[in-house]
């Protein structure tokens, strides 16, 4: 090998242990940063099961932890065990309490989660099964001094669109009174507050049946194996275990709607209606569209023209003719309006 062949070749050795050993920059280095963070990703996640435990009355155990984490038993008692020893975590019998340091914490993640959902209701056209999932990602990756900037840009809202109370910078929570609808008299009416959202596929059938805080529902008939509710004019079965996932209030009189309520998607060719409000599952850039193009309280609309499926129709509404969807025009209220 001449002495050129040789330079080149030290010089290439040279190279790929830069790319590799560079401090900051290098592949280890850039592998060691990975695994800290998810290292410190695991610690959030065993926070916030076991601060939702602790809110919901259950013991928080290794078994726990381990199944809720998709770890093994030894990384579910490794990771306790240094919880403890930083003092976020005290054991307790065969149980482990958060500290108050580890609930604070545990609600500094809280808070970003549910803001983060928050943002994709009422900014983005995210679907709404994804809001979680999305979220699950972004609760650690974003700072105090961002979670703040957030907060002030989407007005300081109360709470997170599945209806759970977002905790302050301070990790203060506003208080909740609510109950499930499991708890409701057949005849009852209340109003939905909160669902749910886990497990996702629960979630998901809810939310595919109508389901959103704010909705108002009359418990129709309570059985063994199901409970059937009253909500928007139509009727739907739901299984114990999917109406315990949803927590209601009773509403006062003066609150209660009563009649029957009418959506756009009811009317039919030649029939007009004016709009009464949009449903508040309907939400971010859905509803600003909807309200750019004419779908506001007091707006006389018609069915202009229908698909053999009814899906799209074309409504006339403000001089122009839009196409939606039965979904979107079943979030329309209105109240019928003779022809003229």
């Amino acid at each position: 090998m001449n002495p050129g062949e040789m330079l080149i070749g030290v010089l290439v050795l040279l190279a790929g242990a830069s790319a590799l050993f560079w401090p900051d920059r290098g592949l280890m280095a850039r592998i060691k940063t990975s695994k800290l963070q998810a290292d410190r990703e695991r610690v959030e996640d065993a926070l916030k099961h076991l601060y939702d435990m602790e809110a919901k009355g259950l013991p928080c155990t290794p078994e726990g932890i381990a199944d809720a984490l998709s770890m093994s038993a030894p990384e579910s008692a490794n990771l306790l065990r240094r919880l403890v020893s930083i003092g976020l975590l005290k054991a307790e019998g065969g149980a482990f309490r958060l500290t108050s340091e580890g609930r604070s914490y545990a609600l500094r993640i809280i808070r970003v989660h549910r803001l983060w959902e928050r943002y994709l209701a009422d900014e983005t056209a995210v679907s709404e099964s994804d809001w979680h999932l999305e979220a699950e990602k972004k609760e650690h990756l974003i700072s105090a001094e961002e979670a703040a900037a957030l907060e002030r840009r989407l007005g300081h809202p109360a709470y997170d669109p599945h209806g759970d109370p977002i905790p302050s910078a301070a990790g203060e929570l506003p208080e909740v009174s609510w109950k499930s609808l499991t708890a409701l008299k057949e005849g009852e009416i209340a109003g939905i507050v909160h669902i749910e959202d886990e497990p996702p596929a629960y979630y998901a059938q809810l939310a595919a049946q109508g389901f959103y805080p704010g909705l108002q529902v009359r418990v129709i008939e309570l059985r063994t194996d199901r409970i059937t509710v009253e909500a928007n004019g139509n009727e739907i079965a739901l299984a114990p275990v999917l109406a315990a996932n949803l927590s209601v209030v009773s509403l006062p009189a003066e609150q209660i709607k009563s009649g029957i309520v009418r959506t756009l998607s009811m009317l039919r060719p030649g029939e007009r209606g004016i709009v009464t409000g949009i449903s508040q599952a309907c939400r971010g850039l859905q509803r600003r569209r909807l309200m750019d193009l004419g779908v506001v309280p007091g707006a006389v609309i018609e069915v202009a023209m229908e698909s053999v499926t009814r899906d799209p129709v074309a409504y006339s509404v403000r001089g122009a003719t839009i196409a939606l969807r039965k979904q979107q025009a079943d979030m329309i209220f209105i109240e019928e309006k003779g022809g003229e």
